[in-house]
């Protein structure tokens, strides 16, 4: 019988990228949208994903910075797939890149709760129908996407850090709740990576970005989708925080 994972703002980006990876170990794969804007990207995905890897897909709308929406999102995800719930992948992030002084209440609110009260309250919800399943043998993941940005400062990111981190203390004290209980629980924190963001900088500015890495070059999407796959398979790894970063973050 198939597995069956939630992924979190996966219909573009790194969201895409490890929505396809889902497929491609074999997860039944549900896929929330937020917007009508983004319900066209998130069929597709989900077409792309059930016609390359046989799998069965599901796209919900639902806005995830809400309770209610995360309800009725795993709602959704039950009643079409039955209740063992596999791995959950807390992905939704937005930013406001904003200074301090004049940024908003709302648009830091905002921030807190797409990239840091939707993958609690995600967790809260769906960590019951992991704990009824899983075991040794038969392990559920939680995997939540953070960033640099969680790992060091980053000028006019204060809120947009602040969740990050937050992430990351939620991943590792969740980790060690669950251990006992089959549930493994683990962050990747990445770097630059090459999304319709930065393809949309200029040639001369994208120069000197991948100057600031000390590999030399800007990361892709496929580097994110390739960690997922590992944390997913690695019986022995929780509470960790995995950095494909290129070398910019040390930790």
């Amino acid at each position: 019988m198939a597995k069956t994972a939630i992924i979190t703002g996966g219909s573009r980006g790194i969201g895409e990228a490890m929505a396809l990876k889902l497929g491609e170990l074999g997860y039944n794969v549900v896929i929330n949208y937020r917007s009508e804007s983004s319900k066209a990207l998130s069929d597709n995905l989900a077409a792309k994903i059930s016609s390359q890897y046989g799998v069965e897909t599901l796209v919900v709308r639902a806005d995830v910075s809400k309770y209610e929406d995360c309800e009725a999102l795993v709602k959704a995800t039950v009643d079409k797939f039955g209740e063992n719930i596999d791995a959950l992948v807390n992905n939704a992030g937005i930013t406001n890149n904003c200074n301090w002084i004049d940024i908003k209440r709302e648009q830091y609110e905002n921030v807190i709760n797409t990239n840091l009260m939707s993958f609690l309250h995600m967790t809260h919800l769906v960590l019951p129908y992991m704990v009824n399943h899983s075991s040794k043998d038969n392990q559920c993941c939680i995997v939540n996407t953070s960033s640099v940005g969680g790992l060091t400062g980053v000028i006019n990111q204060a809120d947009y850090c602040a969740s990050k981190s937050g992430i990351i203390g939620m991943t590792r004290a969740l980790a060690l709740e669950f251990a006992g209980r089959g549930v493994r629980v683990n962050a990747i924190a990445p770097g630059m990576i090459m999304t319709d963001m930065l393809r949309g900088v200029n040639q001369d500015e994208l120069n000197a970005l991948a100057a600031t890495i000390p590999q030399g070059f800007i990361g892709d999407v496929s580097d994110i989708a390739g960690a997922l796959g590992y944390i997913l398979t690695a019986p022995y790894l929780t509470g960790q925080i995995i950095s494909p970063n290129g070398g910019f973050v040390l930790q």
